[in-house]
């Protein structure tokens, strides 16, 4: 099983915009793929930042997934309006295994 996590910070002003966008591009992905993202926020360090977590069977499903979705214009029309709700650089990806 491999667990997929993505975090990122929002910027200032747009914390509800950014919570909004979340739950919009979690339903789109589940929609387009059947995986569902489940979005977080963090109890400890730093509070202004957002993050989306799945799990997939393997690395192949999760690279069928992001091919899904590179390729398709509805999800990246939705991105789009994501450009002026977080700090650019700070998104963070990491993949874990379960053993």
């Amino acid at each position: 099983m491999i667990t997929w996590y993505r975090t990122s910070s929002i910027a200032p002003g747009k914390l509800g915009k950014a919570l909004a966008f979340a739950q919009e591009v979690s339903a789109y992905v589940k929609k387009k793929t059947g995986v569902e993202l489940r979005v977080g926020m963090p109890i400890g360090g730093n509070p202004h930042r957002i993050g989306w977590s799945a799990q997939y069977e393997d690395l192949g499903a999760l690279e069928a997934t992001m091919t899904k979705l590179t390729s398709d214009s509805k999800y990246h029309e939705i991105l789009a309006k994501s450009a002026d709700l977080f700090i650019a650089g700070s998104a963070h990806d990491e993949m874990w295994r379960s053993l």
